[in-house]
């Protein structure tokens, strides 16, 4: 496909990502009209024919996730219409990624039916970023490239100092992307013992791992929300020795008191996450804050998807123990 063929667009949950994708790629971010009338309702218009066009639709979906969800539906049922070649969702957020099992009655396995409207919308593949649980990518029948932003983390830590510092997961859930992580700046792993108890309280009880007592732990995890789980994570890790701390994550959310009860901790000496969602309250109020963006990997995933090539490299960057290619002979 040619490169004017690669059409951008974006809803409003996240249009400074998508500006940042257009700009590692050199194109435009086509233009969209998105108005709400009184009674609730929505009305979205794309700015450009996109007649045998390669179509993306960048959108997160955050708070207001509902509108935020229809608004990407919309957009790519505006475009299956409009006779586009392709339609791809890029999401590098997905709120839904926690319901992902059946885990009380009569409760909806929300995740899968959210694959369902976005496939049924007419999204021919799905870009997503770090998804809560892998069994989700099971849940669309299109293809979905899942991707890691643990490239950006790797190259924002390896500029850092890292003498006596280890790598914590929280829980098992995160474990193999910290070991990733762990392997690639060549320090320790621990893993906590997590057990949620509500959507803002959480247990940890011990700490495993070799990385257990190091003097400053970077705590990783898919995201932070109230912020519960790292602040438990760190209490538990001061009972070690650990004296200073630096929270990373790739869904920087910051919900509820998240913001007030993460100042308070004096001994946190940075907090990393990445512009997959769109908080200026964070970056306003939270102190020790960078937000690194994952545009180049979204922007590679686009562009390799547009041009028909292989977009391994972005989601197993590191050796996963499996022959290349060229050794099958």
């Amino acid at each position: 496909m040619a490169a004017d063929d690669l059409f951008i667009f974006s809803g409003t949950s996240n249009e400074p990502l998508a500006r940042r994708i257009c700009d590692y790629l050199g194109v435009p971010l086509r233009p969209t009209s998105i108005r709400r009338f009184s009674h609730g309702t929505l009305r979205i218009q794309l700015g450009q024919s996109v007649r045998n066009k390669d179509v993306y639709i960048v959108q997160s979906l955050t708070r207001p996730v509902h509108r935020h969800l229809m608004q990407m539906l919309m957009m790519i049922d505006i475009a299956r219409h409009g006779d586009a070649r392709r339609v791809t969702a890029v999401i590098p957020y997905f709120a839904y990624g926690r319901s992902d099992k059946k885990d009380a009655p009569r409760i909806s396995i929300t995740a899968k039916l959210v694959a369902q409207l976005i496939e049924a919308a007419g999204a021919d593949r799905v870009i997503a970023m770090t998804l809560h649980s892998p069994q989700v990518h099971g849940f669309f029948d299109v293809p979905l490239d899942h991707l890691t932003s643990l490239r950006v983390l790797v190259d924002h830590f390896k500029k850092e100092d890292l003498t006596d510092t280890a790598i914590v997961s929280p829980d098992v859930g995160y474990a193999k992307p910290a070991s990733k992580l762990a392997a690639a700046l060549g320090l320790p792993l621990a893993i906590g013992t997590k057990i949620r108890l509500t959507d803002t309280e959480v247990e940890i009880s011990s700490v495993l791992g070799t990385g257990a007592s190091a003097r400053r732990a970077i705590i990783v995890d898919d995201e932070i929300a109230t912020g519960a789980t790292m602040i438990e994570m760190m209490s538990v890790l001061r009972e070690n020795g650990t004296a200073e701390f630096c929270l990373a994550c790739t869904h920087g959310l910051f919900t509820g008191n998240a913001i007030e009860h993460l100042n308070a901790q004096e001994d946190i000496g940075q907090i990393v996450c990445t512009d997959t969602v769109y908080a200026p309250h964070a970056e306003e109020g939270l102190a020790r804050l960078t937000n690194l963006s994952v545009a180049s990997v979204l922007g590679d995933a686009i562009l390799c998807n547009h041009e028909g090539r292989s977009v391994g490299a972005l989601f197993t960057f590191w050796e996963e123990g499996v022959p290349d290619d060229s050794s099958l002979g």
